[in-house]
């Protein structure tokens, strides 16, 4: 084994059975060392929406590293890529008016947006604002903060208290939002953290209603409402991001993942007025806060040429297809006497139940999924509570489709008969 420790990994597991070193990538498919090849049915984390291998994301860097890697944006400095992103994203985000807040990626948007939430108060005069609220199955980056707002128990477990005031609810029921809030106290309560379409815990897609609902009791309760588009942002789900589908019109935004297609690291929290406005007033002084790769100029050249390719290849267009394409080829797995439910239908995104009976039968059946999924050269991973993942980057034809649906049918298949 190399020296290498592996996120979200059992090392001994890994120790025992060896890495699978990916090398190369080309549109949906990556390969390993080996040459084996894999349809990359998770997009590797969720991100690579434009699919790999994109040559012009390769000289959109290659051409800025070559004049200016990058330089800081503190204070009064600036850099042409990151002012111009700034403003691209500004002009497709459901949000009029915002402000973007660049970060290097997803979970320091999380954490951005949580000293946001909170400096905001203080600033209007209610320092005692401090509460925030999550969502059971919720996943929101595991920095501090994140870790913190985490719905998805295991990710909490071991590591005690990190952020006081954090207060969970259930994920599909909005009256119960409505409920903590008064219980905890309007006075007392900062934020709520929502993705529209759960993503890690396992894929669930809100209730009908639900978010519409949860939006409207927030602005009743002049509670922020805070989207979390780290998965859901560029294209995934059919739109630009998931707040204009659902017309959720949030405070802040964080997104990251897509605004690259993961070619380079970078996230950002796009702001309201409401939100910003207090911290540009006169008087009011510096927002202590930031990243030494806050706007960096090569992920910046990256995101502005990926919305380019988003833009011009209808992908945006491709992904409100998908979203069809892949309930229809997936459902008949819904069948089969492994899996419990599929769950898709909503964006380019989906979820393979594996029924927790067969887990509970089968002790180690949860550790050979992704091993059978590969073997029929399928790229994925395990969800929390057991279901297989399915972010597919958004260029999938039908052709790229079916042969998803084959390969997770071959691996349970294998499964089933023990193999």
């Amino acid at each position: 084994m190399s020296a290498l420790w592996h996120p979200f990994a059992d090392m001994a597991a890994v120790g025992a059975t060896g890495e699978l070193s990916i090398v190369r990538g080309e549109g949906a498919y990556v390969w390993d060392a080996q040459g084996r090849r894999y349809l990359d049915a998770a997009g590797s984390l969720w991100y690579c929406n434009v699919g790999h291998g994109r040559s012009e994301l390769a000289r959109a860097a290659a051409e800025q590293l070559e004049r200016l890697e990058t330089y800081s944006i503190f204070q009064d400095l600036t850099n042409p890529p990151a002012t111009e992103l700034a403003e691209r994203i500004a002009a497709i985000a459901p949000v009029r008016d915002a402000k973007v807040f660049f970060t290097s990626g997803g979970s320091d948007a999380i954490d951005t947006a949580v000293k946001i939430t909170r400096r905001f108060w203080g600033l209007m005069g209610q320092p005692e604002r401090r509460v925030l609220i999550r969502r059971e199955r919720a996943y929101h980056g595991m920095h501090v903060a994140g870790t913190s707002l985490a719905g998805i128990r295991a990710n909490l477990e071991g590591f005690g208290e990190l952020l006081p005031d954090v207060v969970e609810v259930p994920w599909n029921d909005a009256d119960a939002l409505g409920d903590a809030i008064e219980h905890v106290g309007r006075e007392r309560v900062a934020a709520f953290f929502c993705e529209p379409v759960i993503g890690a815990g396992g894929v669930f897609a809100p209730p009908e209603g639900y978010l519409e609902k949860a939006r409207a009791i927030c602005r009743d309760a002049d509670v922020l409402f805070v989207a979390d588009e780290v998965v859901t942002g560029f294209g995934r789900v059919g739109r630009w991001f998931a707040s204009e589908r659902w017309g959720l019109d949030p405070d802040l935004i964080t997104c990251a993942k897509g605004v690259t297609s993961g070619y380079l690291p970078l996230g950002a929290v796009i702001v309201a007025p409401r939100v910003w406005e207090p911290f540009f007033a006169p008087g009011v002084g510096m927002f202590r806060h930031g990243y030494t790769y806050s706007g960096h100029a090569t992920a910046c050249a990256v995101g502005i040429a990926n919305l380019d390719i988003v833009a011009s290849e209808g992908l945006i267009e491709r992904a409100q297809a998908l979203e069809g394409e892949l309930a229809v080829a997936l459902a008949p797995l819904s069948d089969h006497e492994l899996v419990s439910e599929v769950r898709a239908g909503t964006g380019v995104l989906a979820a393979v139940q594996v029924d927790p009976r067969a887990l509970e039968e089968v002790p180690d059946l949860l550790d050979r999924v992704v091993p059978a999924c590969r073997r029929h050269g399928i790229m994925t991973r395990m969800l929390a509570g057991g279901a297989i993942h399915v972010s597919p980057p958004l260029i999938l034809t039908q052709a790229h489709v079916a042969e998803l649906a084959e390969g997770l049918g071959a691996a349970l298949d294998d499964l089933l008969a023990g193999r």
